[in-house]
């Protein structure tokens, strides 16, 4: 499965370089070096190039790397519009994917609301992150960026003595704007990931 990743990453860049944009740069938005693209991407410095997608410097072969090629193939000008936030489901086309969004996206995370409680300025600081809007629910919350125009709003209910802990993740307004509906679960689920990461 990881060769057929690695593909449709290579596949993804022939497609993004044979015709590259020339406002890709400004509508990722990104610096541009020479053919290279460099930006934040999930937590870690990213690089575009033709001969392959790096954060950190380290090749991305699987769905991550999937997941910025087509971000970079969707760019556009528009901004991220961040209210209403969204719920995944309420996106057109998500009710395929709405029952792994909530398994792997927001119970995941649910047994370590304590943990990411107390490494929530760690976690905002590593994903780009800030304080949610006023009015958001939950005991607390923030939001992060796992993709420049992509925020994902994190809305965490603690443990007492009627419910267990539970999580809701709420999607930027017009995050369908810059990726598929597919990709868009996906970035939810590694950014979960990547929050288990970090506190651990």
């Amino acid at each position: 499965m990881g060769d057929n990743y690695a593909k449709i990453v290579q596949d993804n860049l022939k497609r993004l370089y044979r015709n590259l944009p020339k406002d890709l740069a400004r509508s990722l938005p990104a610096e541009r070096d020479g053919d290279a693209l460099l930006f934040e991407a999930f937590g870690k410095r990213c690089e575009i190039r033709p001969d392959g997608i790096f954060l950190k410097e380290e090749r991305q072969t699987g769905v991550i790397g999937i997941l910025i090629s087509l971000y970079a193939l969707h760019a556009k000008p528009e901004t991220c519009i961040l209210e209403p936030l969204k719920a995944f489901k309420d996106f057109p086309n998500s009710m395929p994917y709405a029952g792994a969004f909530v398994t792997h996206t927001q119970q995941i995370l649910a047994p370590h609301v304590e943990r990411i409680e107390k490494a929530r300025k760690h976690i905002m600081e590593k994903l780009n992150g800030r304080q949610a809007p006023p009015g958001v629910a939950g005991d607390f919350s923030f939001i992060v960026y796992p993709l420049p125009k992509i925020a994902l709003c994190y809305i965490f209910y603690e443990a007492d003595d009627d419910f267990s802990a539970s999580v809701t993740c709420l999607y930027s307004n017009n995050a369908l704007l810059f990726l598929p509906i597919d990709a868009l679960a996906d970035v939810g689920e590694y950014t979960s990931r990547k929050i288990l990461d970090l506190i651990h």
